[in-house]
């Protein structure tokens, strides 16, 4: 059985690395959480006094509004083409279905530029 640790990690770096190498900025107190941003998107699973659990559903065409989120954990049910807007700065990704990814606070916005519909689970600290 080959280890998952490798390919976890090398999955990481081709997605998301570039973006967030540029994504680490000051979080502003302005922007909102996803769930409050966009509702449309962005599902309350559960809250508790240590975390946010989010699903979000991004349909082909469709954008989140500009958001924020606290150091999280997403792991993506099913993936797809997707650009994330960091900043003046942008990036097209093609994310794989089971993708699991973590990073410290950020603030951006999600569009999906494929034909399918993109699902994943967040785990956010409070």
């Amino acid at each position: 059985m080959k280890p998952l640790v490798p390919i976890a990690l090398m999955s990481f770096m081709l997605f998301f690395r570039p973006l967030l190498a540029f994504a680490d900025t000051e979080v502003s107190s302005s922007a909102q959480h996803a769930h409050i941003a966009s509702p449309e998107q962005y599902s309350l699973l559960l809250e508790n006094d240590q975390v946010y659990v989010l699903k979000m559903t991004l349909k082909p065409g469709e954008q989140d509004n500009w958001h924020r989120h606290n150091a999280e954990t997403v792991y993506f049910e099913k993936g797809g083409r997707a650009t994330i807007s960091v900043g003046e700065n942008q990036m097209t990704v093609d994310i794989p279905d089971g993708h699991v990814m973590w990073h410290d606070a950020w603030e951006h916005q999600v569009k999906n530029d494929g034909d399918t519909t993109i699902i994943a689970i967040i785990v956010e600290e409070k």
